[in-house]
């Protein structure tokens, strides 16, 4: 039988219990444990696919094509396990699953109540991962005392009562705020979360404390005393310069001993020199680099959190420091003014998006990387916005655009793909997933790659027209990359630049922090070698 661990969250919502559920994940399975983290959300709906970056931030999309909340980006990056939709779970999705079960009458008859119904859906898919792992850590989304989150934490109550307390383990994060008029770290906040869960059931075994400043002891006795929490188990999060330094923190604080003394695991030793190595890297620069990221939610940096980890990655891959410029796409540019903003770019990326809205602007920025020779990376949209820039000014199609925005454009260089011509539902419909794709000989992305065949995710419902395939190669640009059957351009490229590349993929997906992305990794360093031949003028 599988071990749990469930992370709560108290005091406040954003205090990091993806960061932390990553973190104890990265330990135990640095020891040699078969571990899998999984995170519920308490929103009704389905999944984060048609919710506003605004408010969600990104959507990470799994191999299987799960489209899910960012925490599992996290996940990924910390544990290095490629996850699948048994890892994410909504309140929606739930809910979904047990009407579909009462119109099938599989309830023959009852009444449908939230106990038992609703919460034995939760428990079914918190241990549907039970057999293939030897440590299961589940996040429960939302705050403690949400009205949301309830049935979840009910859930999670009565599987202490299934399994058993040498098999369950509940983690609570909480928040310790300092005052600054008193110069005090204040702990009533903290004791109330937990004596709120306390009301629901559930006794935290483990407190992680987040806080700015460092606990005197007089701090861990007070929590301990009013949690109900041994003093050894309060941990002190400080807050720390990257997200990256939150295992070694907990490391230091003996978490992952206090959680093998707990299931009576064998606390082995931990094997963390890549990610120290990574750390060291990250932190151990000579040169800058600075990347424009140019969107349209840039206000919200969420939104591309998994860009700008694998820029990271690949910044710390080089020994090199990470500037992320970014540029809101929205803006009215003029040459005079684009040219102010992005004078200091080394590199600039598109990344992926949906809308009209910003379209213009990031033309005009593929425009000004592609006269310029600045290294340029487009993803998703960012390919599809460097396709329309080269077809309107280089090959002179007038007005080339995708059909997502203008229907009715004379030049559609990107058009709806056929199998989504009929769908009316807008959930979960795009080409979601893994898929392969086969790089041709002597291009760009088959020497970054390395390899004749690669698989990326995808999240996408347009296209590259093939009707304007002779059109644009005619003038210069590369058909670098395929799906297997060739009907699907995955990846443009200009071989006249030193780094102009565009695919139709997420590859930010799947960078790790001891494995920069090579798409990233080699945009990196032509980056670095254009800043360099720039200070030499």
């Amino acid at each position: 039988m599988a071990k749990y661990i469930f992370v709560m969250g108290g005091v406040l919502s954003s205090l990091g219990k993806g960061i932390a559920t990553a973190s104890i994940g990265l330990l135990l399975k640095s020891m040699g444990y078969r571990v899998v983290t999984q995170k519920f959300d308490p929103y009704l709906n389905v999944d984060p696919g048609t919710m506003s970056p605004f408010q969600h931030g990104e959507v990470f999309v799994t191999d299987d094509g799960a489209e899910t909340d960012l925490d599992l980006g996290h996940y990924e990056r910390f544990v290095d396990e490629a996850l699948t939709r048994r890892s994410s779970c909504s309140a929606g999705q739930i809910y979904e699953t047990v009407l579909q079960n009462e119109r099938k009458g599989v309830y023959l008859g009852k009444t449908v109540q939230v106990i038992p119904h609703v919460t034995d859906e939760i428990k079914r898919r918190i241990k549907e991962l039970d057999a293939d792992y030897d440590i299961i850590i589940t996040e429960i989304g939302g705050t403690v005392g949400d009205i949301e989150s309830l049935p979840f934490l009910e859930a999670v109550r009565q599987l202490r009562l299934d399994l058993g307390l040498q098999n369950t383990l509940y983690v609570m994060l909480t928040y310790i705020p300092y005052i600054h008029a008193a110069g005090e770290l204040k702990t009533k906040p903290s004791q109330h979360s937990a004596y709120k869960l306390r009301e629901i059931g559930i006794q935290p075994e483990i407190l992680l404390c987040r806080s700015e400043k460092p606990f005197e002891n007089e701090i861990y006795d007070k929590i301990a005393l009013f949690t109900n929490v041994p003093r050894a188990n309060v941990i002190n999060a400080i807050d720390v310069k990257s997200v990256y330094e939150c295992p070694i923190t907990f490391k230091n604080a003996d978490l992952h001993k206090i959680i093998c003394r707990h299931f009576g695991l064998d606390c082995k030793p931990l094997r963390l020199r890549e990610w120290n190595r990574f750390l060291q890297n990250s932190t151990s620069w000579e040169h800058k680099v600075t990347i424009a990221v140019c969107g349209k939610y840039v206000k919200h940096q969420d939104a591309y959190k998994s860009v700008e980890e694998a820029l990271f990655h690949a910044a710390a891959f080089h020994r090199m420091k990470l500037q992320v410029k970014w540029v809101d796409s929205e803006q009215k540019f003029k040459p005079s003014s684009l040219a102010k903003i992005l004078k200091d770019a080394d590199g600039i990326l598109i990344p992926g998006g949906f809308g009209v809205r910003g379209i213009e602007g990031k033309i005009a920025i593929a425009e000004y990387a592609r006269t310029r020779n600045i290294p340029f990376l487009g993803i998703c949209l960012g390919m599809q916005v460097a396709v329309i820039e080269f077809a309107r000014h280089v090959c002179h199609l007038k007005d080339a655009n995708s059909t997502e925005f203008i229907a009715d454009t004379p030049h559609p260089v990107i058009h709806l793909m056929e199998d989504q011509l009929y769908q009316k539902m807008v959930g979960g419909t795009m080409r979601l997933g893994a898929f392969p794709c086969k790089l041709e000989p002597g291009s760009l992305a088959r020497k970054v790659y390395g390899s004749a065949k690669i698989s990326e995710r995808h999240r996408h419902r347009f296209e590259f027209n093939n009707a304007y395939r002779d059109k644009l190669t005619a003038k210069g640009m590369k058909l670098s990359g395929f799906s297997p059957d060739g009907l699907l351009v995955e990846i443009v490229e200009l071989p006249e630049k030193d780094f102009y590349l565009g695919v139709q993929f997420h590859p930010e997906f799947k960078s790790r922090p001891n494995k920069a992305h090579p798409l990233f990794r080699d945009f990196f360093r032509a980056a670095h070698l254009f800043s360099s031949g720039r200070s030499k003028q």
